[in-house]
């Protein structure tokens, strides 16, 4: 079990390995276990979520792209505001998922609905270690699309979403959380003062 608030590395490791490989048992795992927003942040959500940040530091501040590198201070404040945006961009989609819930006829619960969030991110957040090299940022598009699939199984796990309403509601929670890292990487750019563009690391 992954959600006791603090970075145990394996249970992390464990837990990602089965999401990514048998994700429709470990969904099930999810749904039972008993946690909150602290734990689920402290113990998952934070160091995940720092892998395409770090990865996106340095490949930006030491590989460049296109024939730009930024510098060391530049870079790090650009990774640091986007992550400290990425991590609140989570809880905020997580609400919205959340708020949703009655349109599809599923079961509202905040706590769900951020499990739901930060677990299917884990493909994407894994897959933005590529970033470390620009050149390959575009890989992570894979990562992304998993994302996507394990929030499809997830949906009716967590959520109590009728089969006939997971797609109608995952396509609408799709297009919420790519408005909100859309706008995490333009606000993250401009505050930095940095135009480049940032693969999407969330569900």
């Amino acid at each position: 079990m992954v959600a006791t608030g603090e970075m145990n590395v394996t249970a992390i490791q464990d837990r990602v390995t089965r999401i990514l490989k048998d994700p429709k048992s470990e969904w099930n795992v999810i749904d039972a276990e008993a946690t909150d927003t602290a734990k689920l942040y402290g113990g998952y959500i934070v160091p995940l979520a720092a892998i395409p940040a770090i990865a996106g530091f340095i490949g930006l501040t030491v590989f460049g792209v296109f024939g730009y590198r930024l510098g060391f201070m530049r870079g790090l404040s650009h990774a640091i505001v986007n992550y400290v945006l990425t991590l609140v961009g989570v809880y905020i989609c997580a609400l919205v998922i959340d708020k949703l819930a009655p349109t599809f006829e599923s079961k509202p619960s905040t706590i769900q609905a951020l499990k739901l969030v930060a677990y299917a991110s884990t493909a994407s957040w894994i897959a933005g270690v590529v970033t470390i090299i620009p050149a390959l940022a575009p890989i992570a598009i894979i990562g992304g699309l998993y994302s996507i699939y394990l929030f499809y199984l997830g949906l009716p796990v967590l959520m109590k979403t009728p089969q006939a309403k997971v797609v109608p509601y995952m396509v609408v929670s799709a297009i919420i959380v790519i408005v909100v890292l859309v706008l995490v990487n333009f606000v993250s750019g401009t505050i930095v003062g940095v135009g480049l563009p940032q693969p999407l690391t969330t569900f």
